[in-house]
């Protein structure tokens, strides 16, 4: 049984998150363009089983691997039946950190991890700054190492941004952060 909206409500909002929070925040400068052009691929896994996760995610490596960055400069695989727990996604991720390897693209892809409920080492579960990583639903982002190299020498001082993203959402403050929430799953209701 499904504990989350639709297929399609799920993406939209994630969209929407991209959209206000991400890009609207400004928490990542080089998501417009991708997002602007349609280079931005939304894929849901519906299962509730981390194996398929990592079904999904074999499957979107390879996809991502043998696209044009034209086509395809980035996936975000949802998947918001599995791993809801954020101690069970994080160790989860050596799982994605192996198969990388065991795959032969580590160096060439690499995977960021967003969950609602993420949580950096040595904060609270309600600081804010923990909100920079913090998605509608738990994600994992697969990015081209090319794509991250080519917009890291774009930037002028690329460590500067998390320092940044901490001092945006500490201004924003935790109503506002839940207020972009909320406009996120209403923006949703009406795509």
């Amino acid at each position: 049984m499904n504990t989350y909206p639709s297929a399609a409500h799920v993406i939209a909002e994630t969209r929407a998150w991209v959209d206000r929070a991400v890009i609207g925040l400004n928490l990542c400068p080089f998501a417009k363009a991708v997002q602007v052009k349609g280079q931005i691929r939304y894929v849901l896994c519906a299962s509730a089983e981390p194996e398929a996760v990592l079904s999904a995610l074999i499957e979107e490596l390879h996809a991502l691997a043998n696209c044009t960055p034209s086509e395809t400069d980035t996936t975000l695989l949802i998947h918001p039946a599995a791993l809801n727990d954020f101690l069970d996604f994080n160790d989860f991720l050596a799982v994605v950190d192996h198969t990388l390897d065991d795959l032969g693209y580590s160096g060439t892809l690499q995977v960021a991890s967003f969950h609602p409920q993420f949580q950096f080492a040595d904060t609270r579960p309600e600081d804010v700054s923990n909100a920079t990583n913090r998605a509608p639903y738990p994600t994992l982002h697969i990015l081209r190492e090319a794509s991250i190299d080519r917009a890291v020498a774009a930037f002028p001082d690329p460590q500067a941004i998390f320092a940044a993203n901490i001092d945006t959402l500490e201004k924003l403050g935790t109503d506002g952060w839940l207020a972009l929430q909320q406009q996120c799953r209403k923006d949703a209701e009406n795509r």
